[in-house]
């Protein structure tokens, strides 16, 4: 197994959470190495980042659609990506327990526009803010609080076991964190605060409407199948290979070299073949799916090689 397969094989037995984590790491880490390039060489870094993030202003959503979606990617400082990482670890684990990885993304990016959307509306709305100057909004918060809400919403009588707490029950911490956005609206970050409830508002709707059989974020998972099938190689078609026959007779060792090579060559493909199959379905169903002679095999292929 070679490092691109062993990269290849860790990024599939990750799961979607610990994806979208390292996503916003990666983000993270390489926006602010181009902060600190920009300080060394007087340039503002942040002229940049008002091209992601997301404004109050609806004219800006029509120039940069995006935005309702990149925002969520960029964080303020250490501490606010740490926050959102470790409730998104978390909350994300006890989600997968019963939803699919796609519905975890519907989750996600629906509770992260309805932040924005949200936030857009209450500035343009309440007279409190009338007079304010421009803000933005950034960090993945709208995103996080649809998954906790979404799944606390699933099963509220659930117990989870909360350090120096003791049981406590999902539906007592969803309470907990929408009324603490409630009450934090006047001391500061109005706009963020104001945002985690659009994206609590999500994942409260979406799960009492999948309790009554309706999936209302189907039309956006048909979004996000066809965007990835922008990305897939299209198969090749084979070509055919007109094979002329020699006059002259090969030697049988001649002959018996060929055939082996052939071999050899044939059990790497059918072992490289199998090793893709292994991943892919590590990829669907995650590494626990696999049988112990799967297991086997790849661990066995990752030595040889």
């Amino acid at each position: 197994m070679n490092t691109t397969d062993r990269l290849r094989m860790k990024m599939n037995m990750a799961s979607i959470s610990e994806k979208m984590i390292a996503v916003n790491v990666i983000v993270f880490i390489a926006f602010f190495l181009i902060r600190a390039i920009g300080f060394l060489f007087n340039w503002n870094a942040d002229s940049l980042l008002t091209w992601f993030v997301f404004s109050q202003d609806p004219a800006d959503l029509l120039f940069k659609p995006w935005s309702i979606i990149t925002y969520a990617f960029f964080h303020d400082g250490i501490w606010h990506l740490f926050f959102n990482m470790l409730v998104l670890y978390f909350s994300g684990r006890l989600f997968l327990t019963y939803f699919s990885p796609k519905r975890f993304l519907n989750y996600y990016f629906l509770g992260v526009i309805f932040g924005a959307l949200f936030y857009m509306l209450s500035y343009n709305l309440f007279p409190v803010f009338q007079n304010m100057a421009s803000s933005f909004l950034l960090g993945a918060s709208a995103g996080v609080t649809a998954i906790l809400i979404g799944i606390a919403s699933y099963i509220p009588n659930m117990s989870v076991r909360l350090m120096l707490i003791g049981n406590v029950k999902l539906w007592w911490i969803a309470v907990f964190f929408v009324v603490m956005d409630i009450v934090m609206i006047p001391t500061g970050n109005a706009g963020g605060h104001i945002a985690h409830l659009g994206g609590a508002f999500l994942g409260f709707i979406y799960s009492r409407q999948l309790t009554k059989g309706n999936d209302i974020g189907q039309w956006f998972e048909s979004i996000i199948d066809w965007f990835a099938s922008l990305f897939k190689p299209k198969e090749k078609k084979a070509r055919m290979k007109t094979v002329y026959r020699s006059g002259k007779q090969t030697t049988q060792k001649s002959t018996k070299s060929t055939a082996t090579r052939s071999r050899a060559k044939m059990n790497k493909t059918e072992k490289q073949q199998k090793i893709d199959e292994i991943l892919d379905k590590i990829s669907k169903s995650g590494y626990d799916s696999l049988n112990k002679s799967e297991k086997d095999f790849l661990f066995q292929a990752g030595k040889e090689d």
